[in-house]
């Protein structure tokens, strides 16, 4: 991309309101072709909805976009498709019930364009998933993938409509180090043959690895434009937050006794999503306990067995040296088991719940929030108010439904909900996914802190950087199989990357034979 290449999106003053709230203010941006734009800032600081402005999902208040030349009309997804712009959505823009062909061919020509047969369409599908890594079944019905593959249909969605604009938001969040390189290796491809990208993202090394130019916004203002090549990580970092980022002091974990222990559990799978097999794991107070993987491998089914979803089809789990016979949510919430679930919009809240409703829905029925049998809404408006202010979660008040807050501010709530109830196992599971740098380092020290104060935490993420700073003991699981404990500091990314790939597991069963 050269500076006098052709401009092919121009963003111009756009402002948007909600209530008293200005997401946007004034903002003019531009994209060449090309090129890659970062667009970085905290969480709630405007990024998704002037994107969602440029694709047609809102209306700006004022200010126009125009794509190679030609004024958009306001708040028209088609018309935004048709000029070549396609975006990857921050949160899934999937039909549970329709299959991965169906969901990425659907609207992209008109259903009554016959031209292209169910084979062609799979066909183009597989050479594209082949591409650019990105691996999926086109007649898998997507209610039964995994985040991590859902991501992926999503990215494909896009891809199929050959868009000259790409909108990234945040594409990598459930993607492992190695497929992001190898995505970023196929849209360089494109990126040479004139694909031009507006890449969100929280991750900065894959900022300064991929991009040409970064803008920031701070609290719905566009702050700074920098070349990435006259930047770095730390400048970046400041000028999102203001002041530099400060991540956590890590100590030397105390583990104390076993609180849960997975004793050769086994589970069924469901669709194409494996269950365990044979699973042992122990957690100990005063322990953050790592789990690495690809997506799919049979991170649900574990998390499920923890949070009471499920019990063992085979093999014992056992409580504070109990082996249990029963299990369910309730009693793992009675139990003192917290949960900050993978999926924050489809089973961490309700969207047209308020917050003050989303804090309480584990512990409506307890202290201090049930008296006689009826609710406390007074107690509970202060527990989330102390939850706003104690967590930052950028909001216009208590009585904001929950749809409305960024998937950061979302996840700061769930957050506070889960920590603020004192736990005695905390079940992390991508806790920090589509966080800023600000709000990751303080979901780190948070976790952290509930170790220091004895609780068991249990950490399930996709991203190996963060399991491998963060746990005291660090599992990988791949095809519902779980890798022996390594403590910290004993394995180099590349060595869990073997496990990740199933390949540890094989090398162990050779050696055992």
């Amino acid at each position: 991309m050269t500076s006098n290449a052709e401009i092919v999106l121009r963003l111009d003053a756009i402002t948007k309101r909600f209530g008293k709230l200005v997401a946007n203010d004034a903002i003019s941006l531009s994209l060449h072709r090309g090129e890659v734009v970062a667009l970085l800032g905290e969480n709630g600081a405007g990024k998704t909805t002037l994107m969602n402005i440029l694709f047609g999902g809102y209306t700006a208040d004022s200010g126009s976009v125009q794509v190679f030349g030609q004024t958009l009309p306001p708040g028209n997804s088609r018309a935004a498709l048709d000029a070549g712009v396609g975006m990857v959505h921050q949160h899934f823009t999937l039909a549970d019930n329709l299959t991965v062909l169906e969901n990425i061919a659907l609207g992209a020509q008109p259903m009554t364009d016959v031209r292209l047969s169910k084979k062609e369409i799979y066909n183009k599908i597989k050479i594209l998933s082949d591409e650019f890594n990105l691996k999926v079944d086109p007649s898998a019905r997507v209610g039964s993938l995994a985040v991590g593959e859902r991501q992926r249909v999503e990215i494909l969605k896009a891809l199929y409509r050959d868009v000259k604009i790409l909108i990234l938001d945040e594409p990598t969040a459930v993607l492992t180090p190695q497929e992001a390189d190898d995505l970023f290796g196929t849209l360089s491809l494109g990126i040479k043959n004139g694909l031009s990208i507006i890449f969100i993202s929280h991750k900065l090394h894959e900022v300064m690895a991929i991009s040409n130019r970064v803008a920031v916004l701070r609290h719905g203002k566009l702050v700074a434009e920098t070349l990435t090549a006259d930047t770095d990580k730390n400048a970046l970092s400041a000028l999102m937050m203001g002041t530099a980022a400060k991540s956590p002091d890590i100590t030397l974990a105390n583990p104390g006794k076993t609180l849960l222990s997975l004793q050769d559990v086994t589970t069924p799978d469901i669709g194409n999503s494996p269950g365990l097999k044979s699973v042992s794991l122990e957690l100990k107070a005063g322990q953050i306990v790592g789990l690495a993987g690809v997506s799919g491998n049979g991170q649900a089914a574990l998390a499920d067995v923890v949070g009471g979803m499920r019990m063992p089809s085979q093999g014992a789990l056992v409580l504070n040296g109990k082996t249990l016979t029963q299990w369910s949510p309730r009693a793992a919430v009675q139990n003192g088991i917290a949960r900050i679930p993978e999926d924050r919009h489809k089973t961490g809240t309700i969207a047209d719940f308020d917050l003050t409703e989303n804090a309480i829905l584990e512990g409506y029925s307890t202290a201090p929030f049930s008296k006689g049998g009826w609710i406390s809404w007074k107690n509970a408006k202060q527990f989330v108010t102390d939850i706003i202010e104690k967590y930052d979660v950028r909001c216009p008040g208590p009585d904001t439904r929950i749809r409305l807050l960024s998937g950061g501010n979302m996840q700061k709530l769930i957050l506070g909900r889960v920590l603020e109830a004192d736990p005695q196992i905390v079940l992390a599971n991508q806790p920090v996914r589509g966080l800023d740098i600000g709000a990751v380092n303080y979901v780190h020290s948070q976790l952290l802190a509930a170790r220091d104060r004895g609780a068991a935490v249990l950490l399930i993420s996709e991203d190996l950087d963060e399991v491998m700073d963060l746990s005291d003991v660090i599992h990988v699981i791949a095809g519902g199989r779980l890798s022996p404990g390594f403590a910290r500091g004993t394995m180099t990314p590349a060595e869990l990357g073997i496990w990740m790939a199933g390949q540890g597991f094989d090398a162990q069963v050779a050696h055992a034979s």
